[in-house]
C-alpha cells in the first residue's frame, strides 16, 4: 500500500536565488528604488555576516544578495548573466518605468515567437525551429528584453501572452477576493454588533424571580433568539425562539421575529394569545414561504408566581420542582409563520419557592458527543438538579460547561438557556 504521506502533495515552491554582488548596500538601494523590490529580510548571521534578500512585488521569490570575501571563489560569479526570468504583465511599460530610475538595458523590447514542438513541448528559439515544426501553431508570443543591476548582473524580463493573461486573471481574481473578503468581514462584524444589541440589555427587576440567560452561537451570528420583556403590572415576559436555519439568513429572520414582538408586547399583558397571534401573522407575512420558528412566550407575575405561557412547536419547557418533580410545559400550538390560520391556547403554573423553569434551544439537547449520543433532556435535567443551588447566571454558565464537555468538537448548532428560580419568602 502506498505511504499517504508519501503521495500527498507538499508544500512546495522556489525561495531564494542567489545574486553575487560587490556590495551589498549599494545593491539594496538599486534593488529597492530602481526596480521597487521590498526588503524580505536582513539580519546578521554567523560571525556577524550580513543576509540581504529582496522579494518583487508579488514576493512570490527572494534574490539573496550575497557579497563574497574578496579572495573567495565567487568573486567571479559577479557581473554574470543570471538565469533569473522575470515576467511582467507589460515589459514596454516597466522598460519605460525603469529606464526612468537609470536601469541599463541591453535593447528595446522586442516581440519573440516561441513555438512547441507537439509531441514534447519542447521550446525551440525561433532561428533553430525545425521546418517539421513550423506548421505547428505557435502556442506563445512575446515581449522580451534583458537588463542589468549596478554589478551588471542580468535578467530577462518578459511578457508572454498567456502567461501575461494569466498573471492578470490571478492578480485580478486575488483582488477580488481580497475585497470580497473584507467586505464579508466588515459586514460581518457590523451584523454581530448589531444582533449583540438584539439581546437583552436590561433585567427588570423582580421581587419573586431572580433570572437569567445567555446564547453561545455556533457562528459568528446565529437564529437563535432570548429576550426579557417588562411587561408592566409587574409581569416580566421570558421567551426564547429558534429559527431555522443558520449563520446570517437566520439572524436576520431573528432580528425580524424580535422586532416583531417588541412592536406588539403591549397588548401581551391582557390578550396573550392575541399577542401570539399578530407575532405570528407579521412573521408569516414578511418572510419566505419556508420560514419558520419554534418560540416558547411566558409571562411571570411578581404579584402571585403564576406562570403564563404559549409554547408554539418549541421543545418543552421545564419546571423543576422544589420537591425533585419536574413539570413539562409542552407545545400548545404550531411552530410561527407556517400558516395563517394559527391559533396559541396558554396555559399557566404557579411557581412555588425554590422552583426552578429552565427554556432552551434544541443546541443544547441535540449536542452529539463522539459515540453519537446526545446530550439528552435527560441530562439538562441532571445538569439543572446538580447545580440549581448556584445563582442563575452561574447555573446557565455550569450547564453549558456540560455540554462542552460532553461535546468538545465543533459546535454544531447556536445553544440558548433561560433559568428562572423562584425566591423563598
Amino acid at each position: 500500500m502506498d505511504d499517504p504521506e508519501a503521495t500527498a502533495d507538499p508544500y512546495l515552491r522556489v525561495h531564494a536565488v542567489n545574486i553575487y554582488v560587490s556590495d551589498q548596500e549599494r545593491s539594496l538601494r538599486f534593488y529597492q528604488e530602481a526596480l521597487g523590490f521590498r526588503v524580505a529580510f536582513d539580519a546578521r548571521v554567523g560571525a556577524g555576516h550580513r543576509l540581504v534578500a529582496v522579494a518583487p512585488p508579488d514576493g512570490t521569490a527572494v534574490l539573496t544578495l550575497i557579497q563574497p570575501e574578496p579572495d573567495s571563489p565567487q568573486r567571479r560569479l559577479i557581473g554574470r548573466a543570471t538565469q533569473v526570468v522575470f515576467v511582467t504583465e507589460d515589459v514596454p511599460a516597466t522598460y519605460r518605468e525603469w529606464r526612468k530610475r537609470g536601469v541599463r538595458f541591453h535593447s528595446t523590447p522586442r516581440l519573440r515567437r516561441v513555438v512547441y514542438e507537439q509531441a514534447g513541448a519542447t521550446p525551440f528559439p525561433p532561428a533553430t525551429v525545425p521546418a517539421t515544426v513550423n506548421r505547428l501553431p505557435t502556442v506563445w508570443g512575446g515581449v522580451f528584453t534583458r537588463f542589468e543591476d549596478v554589478d551588471r548582473n542580468s535578467f530577462a524580463l518578459v511578457s508572454f501572452d498567456e502567461v501575461s493573461r494569466a498573471v492578470e486573471a490571478e492578480r485580478r481574481a486575488a483582488m477580488d477576493k481580497l475585497e470580497a473578503d473584507r467586505r464579508a468581514a466588515h459586514e460581518l462584524e457590523i451584523a454581530m454588533q448589531v444582533q449583540a444589541r438584539l439581546f437583552p440589555q436590561r433585567m427588570p427587576a423582580m421581587r419573586a424571580l431572580e433570572y437569567a440567560g445567555a446564547c453561545v452561537q455556533s457562528r459568528r451570528v446565529g437564529g437563535d433568539y432570548y429576550d426579557f420583556l417588562d411587561l408592566g403590572q409587574e409581569r416580566l415576559g421570558l421567551v426564547i425562539g429558534d429559527i431555522a436555519g443558520k449563520g446570517m439568513p437566520a439572524a436576520l429572520l431573528m432580528a425580524n421575529l424580535q422586532a416583531n414582538l417588541r412592536s406588539q408586547c403591549a397588548i401581551a399583558v391582557e390578550q396573550p394569545e392575541r399577542l401570539l397571534q399578530s407575532v405570528n401573522r407579521l412573521f408569516y407575512e414578511n418572510t419566505a414561504d419556508n420560514a419558520y420558528a419554534t418560540f416558547f412566550y411566558s409571562e411571570f407575575d411578581d404579584r402571585t408566581s403564576r406562570l403564563r405561557y404559549g409554547n408554539c412547536g418549541h421543545l418543552p419547557g421545564l419546571v423543576l420542582r422544589n420537591d425533585g418533580c419536574v413539570d413539562h410545559l409542552a407545545a400548545t400550538a404550531p411552530v410561527l409563520g407556517l400558516f395563517t390560520d394559527w391559533e396559541c391556547p396558554t396555559s399557566e403554573r404557579r411557581l412555588c419557592p425554590g422552583d426552578l423553569l429552565a427554556i432552551y434551544t434544541d443546541g443544547i439537547t441535540e449536542a452529539f458527543n463522539d459515540d453519537g449520543d446526545e446530550f439528552g433532556e435527560e441530562r439538562l435535567i441532571a445538569a439543572l438538579q446538580v447545580h440549581r443551588g448556584l445563582a442563575p447566571t452561574a447555573m446557565v454558565a455550569a450547564v453549558f460547561d456540560e455540554v462542552r464537555r460532553f461535546s468538545p468538537e465543533e459546535q454544531r448548532d447556536d445553544i440558548t438557556l433561560i433559568v428562572a428560580r423562584c425566591r423563598s419568602g
